[in-house]
């Protein structure tokens, strides 16, 4: 074999070396880029104010939170992190809020059905006007909502038993609740309306 021909494949196999050391570092920089915290309800973040759409959302302890509102869901962005640096599973049951610690668990209760199910929120949102809440797929499935896009919801703060929260932070529902009885219903339904047209509660 002739000088030309050695030098020229001691030059491609060097040229292979960088290659595969280049590629091993994207790798690695790819996956410390996702460096996302463990499912854990400790420590729970509360957060500091912070600004959409020129509106200011202060984070806050609210254990007496009980709200008639409109809900919405998400699940377009798998693999991305959540605001409290979890990774987004959409089919998990999980949710996001403007203010509320995370996590925080919340029962949700819809409002056209009755149905009600615990969610576990660690995300931040939604920012579309007239939402309360922005449920993942998962959590939108199993409140019966996941054609329909949105429903009127009543998003209560509860304490589930360890059993349930533990369910949720391995991505299963909690156990199931019963519906909410047809009076109670319709009187949270009368509610949420009058609360639209005075004006305190915005439609979606």
């Amino acid at each position: 074999m002739t000088g030309v021909g050695v030098l020229q494949r001691r030059k491609w196999r060097a040229f292979r070396r960088r290659t595969a050391a280049g590629a091993a570092l994207l790798l690695v920089s790819a996956c410390a880029g996702r460096d996302y915290k463990p499912v854990s309800d400790l420590p729970v973040k509360i957060g500091n104010a912070y600004t959409v759409r020129g509106k200011v959302y202060t984070p806050k302890i609210d254990p007496d939170y009980d709200v008639l509102g409109y809900a919405s869901w998400y699940g377009g962005e798998s693999g991305d992190m959540t605001a409290n640096g979890e990774k987004f599973r959409p089919n998990w049951i999980t949710a996001a809020h403007k203010t509320l610690p995370l996590p925080t668990y919340v029962e949700v209760t819809n409002l056209d059905t009755g149905k009600r199910i615990v969610v576990r929120i660690n995300d931040r949102g939604p920012f579309a006007r007239g939402r309360i809440l922005d449920l993942s797929r998962g959590a939108a499935q199993e409140l019966g909502m996941l054609r329909a896009g949105t429903a009127p919801v009543r998003v209560r703060r509860v304490e589930p038993p360890e059993s349930d929260r533990e369910r949720l932070r391995e991505g299963d529902p909690a156990a199931e609740r019963p519906r909410v009885p047809d009076p109670i219903l319709r009187n949270l339904r009368t509610q949420l309306a009058a609360g639209v047209r005075a004006g305190l509660v915005e439609a979606p």
